[in-house]
């Protein structure tokens, strides 16, 4: 049987600290080593930078650590950092996307045609992009512009305690560009990614567990400016509840097809929630916000605290 290449695009670009791409690649780099029908090399695209002298994709080849983006966390060796998009795509079979949602489209004009149609993808990207064609989910940008069927991966994922091996879940949701449900692409991707401590559900309601990888943002925005205004436990557990119970009327009225109650109690739903109205930057900027009485701007530009654009244009309809 042929090993499969794999390809991870990692962009590390702008204030904004893509921490996932390096922890998925530690991952992935450790697995396809024991695993016969992956290739043993994974190409992982970076954005290159310069630091302290040093391009970043020659110290994460000599000295295998993202040292600007996941410090303290060494990589496996088979993973090679690569500077040209169009030579990192080059024969991948499989591609991880883990970038910035507002350059997916550039991204994707950039190597379009030059993956192989019978290509598969899945997306760790949290957010949802927003044109002049209203709200659309990363997945389909990407299924448009690439032609690919896509997987989504999302989860109770904090990039740091993943990359210390930390026990957690997380959830694949798997839809083909038909709209035929193909198991098969999850749970490939699946032995691709899991470990033991990093365990793995694949569902079939793709749209829902990535609709709920951005709503959750808008919940832990209200759950800091609870702890910022210190109205207490009772009032935060409140508002992530009936934030929940938000969640899931949207994605009803959002989602192309049926929506099952169940995704939302996989780790892509409740777990994700729960972890990003505690430890979640968007709590952290809502806090700030009512502490020091700073523009959104000034606090995720400035404190180096991401924010999602489309968070925070949800959030400002909704107010």
């Amino acid at each position: 049987m042929d090993r499969i290449p794999v390809l991870i695009p990692v962009v590390t670009l702008l204030d904004y600290t893509i921490h996932r791409g390096s922890a998925v690649a530690k991952i992935i780099g450790s697995n396809v080593k024991k695993l016969e029908k992956f290739a043993p090399t994974v190409n992982m695209w970076v954005f290159e930078e310069i630091i302290n002298g040093r391009k970043l994709t020659d110290i994460i080849n000599t000295d295998h650590e993202n040292v600007k983006y996941l410090p303290g966390h060494k990589l496996p060796e088979n993973v090679v950092a690569v500077p040209n998009l169009s030579d990192a795509v080059k024969g991948a079979d499989l591609l991880v996307f883990v970038i910035p949602h507002q350059f997916i489209h550039k991204i994707c004009q950039e190597i379009s045609g030059k993956v192989h149609s019978k290509a598969l993808g899945i997306t760790l990207i949290k957010g949802i992009d927003e044109g002049p064609e209203g709200l659309k989910l990363i997945s389909d940008i990407i299924r448009e512009k690439m032609g690919i069927d896509i997987s989504v991966l999302m989860g109770a994922n904090i990039a740091n305690e993943v990359a210390a091996e930390k026990f957690c879940e997380t959830t694949i949701g798997n839809v083909s560009m038909s709209g035929s449900k193909v198991i098969e692409n999850g749970l490939l991707f699946k032995e691709l990614l899991q470990t033991p401590n990093f365990r793995i559900n694949v569902v079939e309601d793709a749209d829902t567990v990535e609709l709920c990888g951005a709503l959750k943002n808008i919940v832990a925005v209200a759950a800091g400016f609870c702890d910022g205004l210190k109205c207490g436990d009772n009032t935060k557990a409140a508002v992530i509840r009936l934030g929940l119970m938000e969640m899931i009327a949207f994605a009803k009225i959002f989602c192309k097809g049926q929506v099952s109650i169940a995704t939302f109690l996989e780790s892509c739903g409740v777990a994700d929630l729960i972890t990003t109205c505690y430890g979640g930057r968007n709590r952290k900027v809502a806090e700030a916000f009512v502490n020091t009485g700073k523009v959104l701007n000034y606090l995720y530009v400035y404190k180096s605290l991401p924010f999602e654009r489309s968070v925070l244009m949800l959030v400002c309809k909704v107010l």
